[in-house]
């Protein structure tokens, strides 16, 4: 059987890394040839996960056609938060948990979308689904995945699914779930180290809305004052990417992983930025406060989706 590449979004984070590591185990067991790849290099968070469950870190790939001609897609379906080239292969199979958008095939194809916190709670259901014995290290990874995408179950996007599925793994995997989410949670939160513009491409995505080309970062941290105090380094970096990429509103959510508050900075143009408002309300000096909220798919995507329309 012709090899598949199985990968998540661009800029991945825990889910996109650690599903694809599950879903290539779980297909190769099923009798596909695939290989799990990254179309970035693993944050804190990630490589805290992988180093703990005895994973190396996927090889980072930047076009897939010539390697490949079918891939698998995790955590992901719209075009631009994919590889380069999606364009130029076949997409066989698809396991998400986001919206659905600018999505086309010419193929029929396996495509499983739920509305949990994590890629990997319909992953955890996919090997109950195919009698599939779940290994410890894949259980520890997946078990990772759905702590970091639901902020260890405190997230509203959490489900009932995703508080079974990380009972049953951490059986699997051996660990007390909220002692090791917590360490896991606060390996990612490390930012003193980094510069702004690696932040705020760290854990970001892109948009069509309406029109507009929107980018929606996200970093996570255990002190936001201390956070705040680079706001103006942040708004720099945010304004020199934005006009190099032609954003029409860049906002960068810094969220307190404790107490699941977040702070929001928000550039763009006029009408861009009247359309965030009426979401979410004044922007003043560039920054909004954003209590309870943590959750970029739920809590933010949406909410501009509706006002720039």
């Amino acid at each position: 059987m012709e090899k598949e590449l199985v990968f998540g979004h661009q800029n991945p984070d825990t889910d996109a890394i650690g599903t694809a590591i599950a879903y290539s185990y779980l297909q190769n067991k099923r009798g596909f040839n695939t290989e799990a790849v990254a179309l970035g290099k693993a944050n804190d968070e990630t490589a805290f996960a992988l180093a703990k469950f005895g994973f190396k870190e996927p090889r980072v790939i930047k076009t897939a056609a010539n390697e490949v001609d079918k891939v698998m897609l995790v955590d992901h379906n719209e075009p631009q938060q994919s590889v380069a080239d999606i364009d130029q292969v076949e997409v066989t199979h698809v396991v998400d948990h986001h919206r659905i958008m600018n999505f086309n095939t010419t193929m029929p194809l396996f495509y499983l979308a739920e509305p949990v916190g994590c890629t990997s709670t319909i992953m955890w259901k996919l090997y109950q689904q195919y009698g599939v014995e779940i290994p410890q290290n894949i259980a520890g990874i997946m078990l990772s995945a759905i702590i970091s995408d639901t902020l260890l179950l405190k997230s509203p996007t959490t489900t009932a699914d995703d508080h079974e599925a990380v009972k049953a793994l951490a059986k699997i995997a051996g660990v007390d779930y909220e002692q090791y989410g917590l360490e896991e949670l606060k390996a990612g939160t490390n930012i003193a180290g980094k510069s702004e513009h690696e932040l705020i491409n760290l854990d970001a995505k892109s948009f069509d809305l309406a029109g507009k080309k929107v980018r929606v970062a996200q970093i996570n941290v255990v002190d936001l004052p201390e956070a705040m105090e680079r706001k103006e380094a942040f708004l720099q970096a945010m304004r020199t990417v934005s006009e190099a990429e032609h954003y029409d509103l860049f906002m960068l959510l810094i969220t307190n992983v404790l107490d699941s508050d977040s702070t929001a900075l928000v550039i763009g143009s006029g009408e861009a930025q009247q359309a965030f408002e009426q979401a979410f309300g004044p922007v003043k000096d560039a920054e909004i406060s954003l209590p309870g909220v943590v959750s970029r798919k739920k809590q933010v995507v949406p909410q501009l989706t509706g006002a720039f329309k």
